[in-house]
């Protein structure tokens, strides 16, 4: 697989995903290699005043056609130029960046040794349960062809505040064998949360695999639901990102720390930051400390990756302040608050 493309490209369609808005864009030398988990960074040709591009996951990607699809709500100004935006402009893309969606891999916790085959009930390819939140669920219809393509038995589980917050239902409803749909005020599916039906879906079925993306407090409750059920779990998350390649550290969270690789099972009991964008998005849901979330590193055996030397350092423990003022767990001051997902909704 090659390495990021910056391509200028011309928008083929822009229309709506619901509430939400919808971009396709030829880029071919990215549609050519980006995989499901993976995200792209984008800016209008037009618009100098962005300094920064913004950063979406790849909702779509065809390579025949040359064509990428990105999903996204308007959350600040440069989604809102990006909805500005129609076929016949140009866009600056930059990507695929980050860590896929790996396949089905068995439980942490095998003494460090190969993965062990995980199989479904009748010993085929492992069952797998894809949960998303809000526009956090745009990943998972490109995960979802991939483990069809293996043969694994595909579950999927959406939630949002409302039905209008919903990506796509009656899409979703095509990607696997089943789908179930909650809503925190039962305007449609089951009144409450996604983790709500959870428990009954990962026994009945005898899901060896969840994938998750969406707003961070969702994001910690599938984790902890997937391991008290002793499923693995691998989730797509959406901190929000300025450079997208490791440089600003913007977009760090708390995993814990351990030998192999970046996110993987922790064995000193130790945490260190790691950067969602090239250690990411894509974590080991069990890696993850999400008590730590927006908690400056602080105390022995903790600190930032050893990545960027000179950048390291360590500080007293502190809720670190969200762009609004407040204290917002899991976020940081960030020149570039659009992040696709980013406060979607609570679980």
């Amino acid at each position: 697989m090659t390495g990021p493309a910056g391509e200028r490209c011309l928008v083929v369609a822009r229309g709506r995903a619901g509430v939400y808005h919808r971009l396709t864009v030829a880029a071919p030398a990215v549609a050519a290699t980006a995989r499901a988990g993976q995200f792209v960074e984008v800016r209008p040709a037009a618009d100098q005043s962005l300094l920064l591009r913004r950063a979406f996951s790849v909702h779509a990607a065809d390579a025949a056609a040359g064509t990428v699809e990105v999903v996204f709500d308007v959350v600040g100004p440069g989604t809102r130029a990006l909805a500005g935006v129609g076929p016949g402009d140009t866009v600056d893309v930059l990507g695929p960046f980050g860590r896929p969606f790996a396949p089905p891999t068995p439980p942490a916790g095998n003494g460090g040794g190969p993965p062990a085959p995980q199989t479904g009930s009748r010993g085929g390819p492992p069952a797998c349960l894809l949960v998303g939140g809000g526009y956090g669920t745009a990943p998972l219809f490109l995960l979802a062809g991939d483990l069809r393509a293996r043969g694994c038995p595909v579950d999927v589980l959406i939630g949002a505040s409302t039905a209008a917050r919903l990506l796509e239902p009656e899409a979703c409803a095509r990607l696997g064998r089943s789908l179930t749909v909650t809503t925190d005020d039962g305007s449609t599916g089951r009144r409450g949360v996604v983790t709500d039906p959870m428990p009954e879906l990962l026994a009945r079925a005898r899901t060896r695999q969840v994938y998750a993306c969406g707003p961070m407090p969702m994001l910690a409750a599938v984790s902890r639901t997937a391991a008290a059920a002793g499923v693995p779990c691998q989730v797509a998350v959406e901190e929000r990102m300025a450079c997208g390649t490791g440089i600003c550290f913007s977009c760090v969270v708390p995993v814990l720390d351990g030998p192999g690789e970046p996110g993987g099972p922790s064995s000193t009991g130790t945490t260190r930051m790691a950067r969602s964008c090239i250690e990411g998005p894509v974590f080991d849901g069990a890696a993850v400390a999400w008590a730590e979330l927006g908690l400056a590193p602080t105390g022995a055996g903790v600190g930032l990756a050893p990545a960027a030397p000179g950048l390291a350092r360590s500080v007293p423990a502190a809720r670190i302040p969200g762009p609004s003022g407040g204290s917002t767990p899991g976020r940081e001051p960030d020149p570039a608050p659009d992040r696709a997902g980013v406060g979607e909704r609570a679980p």
